[in-house]
């Protein structure tokens, strides 16, 4: 199984973008898809942690790589001209 190897390459992905604004959108089930900005604060073993900043409120929301790898969350990054660029997606 290829697995293993795949989620350490979305771990290499989103290492580059630490600190960098994204946008995420996760699939919570039942046709509810939620979508927010923020930053990808940091990158662990096993799951990865984004600040978002909604209402004056900083929440720090973690997911892990299998979610990306079976497209439950998609990673957007803004580029210097404000335009998205896919991150880290399941699919090669």
């Amino acid at each position: 199984m290829s697995s293993p190897r795949a989620l350490a390459d979305i771990k290499k992905d989103l290492e580059f973008f630490v600190g960098s604004k994204i946008r995420l959108k996760a699939n919570r089930g039942r046709n509810r898809i939620v979508e927010r900005e923020g930053v990808l604060e940091s990158i662990y073993p096993n799951i990865f942690v984004v600040k978002l900043s909604e209402r004056k409120i900083e929440r720090r929301v973690s997911y892990s790589y299998a979610d990306v790898l079976t497209e439950t969350v998609e990673l957007f990054v803004y580029d210097s001209q404000d335009a998205e660029i896919r991150i880290a997606s399941g699919t090669p």
